[in-house]
This record gives C-alpha cells, structure tokens and sequence, in this order.
C-alpha cells in the first residue's frame, strides 16, 4: 500500500513530537540528578541542552503549519495536528521548569547540603514517570491512561505539600539557611509545575482519542 503524502507528513510530526518529549524528559531526570547528586557541570549541561529544545520546538511548529496549509484534513488527522501544536510548547516550558532547576542546583551545590532530598528525589521520579507516560499514552491513543496519568498528579501534590512544611520548619529553626531554603521552595514549584503540565498532556491526549474536552476537573 502507497502511503498519502498527509500520512508521511503525519507519521513525521509524531516522530518529531516524541524525540521532544523525550529530550525534555531526559532534560528532567538530568536537572534532578544535578541536585540530588550536587553535580553542576551535569546541571550547566541541562541548560547547554535547551537551546536544541527551543530549536525543535520551531521546527514542530513550522511543520504543523505547513501540514495544515497543504490540504484538507480529516477529523482525526486535524486533531492530532492541533494535539501537537498545543502539546509541544507544553513540553518546551517543562524543559524551561528543568533548566530552572539545574540552575538553581549550580548555586544550591556551593551551599551548605540539606539534611535529605528524599522527596525532591520522589517528586522528580514521579513527574519524570508521568511525562514518560503521558508520551507512551499519546502514541498509543489510550484516553484510558491518559485519566489514570492525571490522577497521579496528587502524589506531587503531596510531596510538595511535606517539603514545604519542612522547609518552612527548617527556615523558622535557622535563619542562616533562608537563601537555600528559598531556593529550595522554588525548586519545589518548578517540580509541582511539571505535573500539572503533564497533565495538561493527558487532557489533550483524551482529545485526541476521544474528542472530549475534559479541562477545568471534569474527568468525564
């Protein structure tokens, strides 16, 4: 069977979308390590590794556009190239969240070490867990998954929740360490942003499949 040129062109925005999500993934794992790890020349090399992010964002964007402009598209089709253009600068600010982080390592490792990064390590590993997901559901088109993804989100939540009440504990008991524990707040937040993009990912992945709409909470 001949292949449509729309399917080829369609078959390369997917390929494209997805060496992105994983870019930006590695981007996430690579930032946390930084901290966890205090390693800044890793660190220095999230934020050397954005640029070619930036770069494959523009270059999404310029397909999609010439996708849409060269003929008349199915349904599904038009969704999957309006899932992409909305998808892809999601990706983009979630690689901007892991350069933020790394960046913040860099100065955090000249900084006296905190007791433990135990839920920075967690909250990492589950937001870097949910994008990897959220990327396989999107391949496959399973709305299903891309539910059960979004739930999943409360698990940052909650980690968020105990490093901002120890970090807070911590900044009351020393005052000398208000500079990492800011920081280490912003760090945080970087992390609890990741999640609610991803799940913004999955709400488009639902759209994809099922062409429902399911922001603003609504699971259904």
């Amino acid at each position: 069977m001949v292949l449509r040129e729309i399917d080829l062109q369609l078959d390369e925005l997917r390929d494209r979308i997805l060496l992105l999500g994983g870019k930006t993934e590695e981007a996430v794992h690579r930032a946390m390590r930084a901290l966890t790890e205090r390693d800044s020349e890793l660190a220095r090399g999230v934020s050397a590794a954005d640029e070619q992010i930036d770069q494959m964002e523009l270059e999404i964007d310029r397909l999609s556009i010439e996708i849409l402009g060269a003929q008349k598209l199915e349904e599904h089709d038009l969704r999957l190239v309006v899932s992409v253009a909305k998808i892809t600068p999601i990706l983009e600010r979630i690689a901007d969240h892991a350069t933020s982080i790394a960046d913040a390592a860099v100065v955090l490792n000249n900084e006296p070490q905190v007791d433990s990064y135990v839920d920075f390590a967690m909250m990492g590993q589950i937001a870097a867990g949910m994008l990897r997901e959220a990327l396989n559901a999107f391949t496959s088109e399973d709305a299903e998954a891309s539910r059960a993804i979004i739930a999943r989100d409360r698990e940052i939540d909650r980690c968020y929740g105990r490093v901002f009440d120890g970090l807070i504990e911590r900044l009351v008991e020393d005052r000398s360490a208000a500079n990492v524990a800011a920081r280490l707040l912003f760090v945080a937040k970087h992390i609890e942003r990741i999640g609610d993009y991803v799940k913004d990912i999955c709400e488009l992945n639902v759209y994809l499949t099922e062409n429902v709409f399911i922001k603003h909470g609504s699971m259904h």
